[in-house]
């Protein structure tokens, strides 16, 4: 007689232990987004964040970094005695910087290149 060799059986505990901690991470996630939901406030209240400058604040500063390297940029024109420049002057030359920036941007996004944006 010819001995039969035990047949084997199909287990599926790691496809239940995969399954099962798939299932605990949505249920996490689900939760967390019922509570963030539910909260009235936002994040920043939560941690009581506070913007440390106001927008008012931050435009001053922006116009005195402005004059301050205008101040020292005639400065240097005055020791080589070239003529100062004026706030309008600045704001030309920052402008025609910006067009020129915008106009390689331009160049070097071909068709086909992959460049999104």
């Amino acid at each position: 007689m010819i001995a039969r060799r035990p047949r084997k059986r199909l287990t599926w505990a790691p496809v239940d232990f995969v399954l099962l901690s798939l299932l605990m991470v949505g249920m996490i996630v689900i939760c967390l987004v019922v509570v963030a939901s539910a909260y009235p406030g936002s994040g920043a209240d939560l941690v009581d964040w506070k913007p440390t400058r106001s927008d008012e604040l931050e435009a001053e500063l922006e116009i005195d970094d402005v004059q301050q390297m205008l101040e020292a940029q005639n400065e240097y024109r005055r020791r080589r005695g070239a003529a100062e420049l004026t706030e309008e002057d600045a704001e030309r030359m920052a402008r025609e910087d910006e067009a020129i920036r915008e106009r390689g941007r331009r160049a070097g996004r071909g068709p086909g290149d992959g460049a999104d944006g």
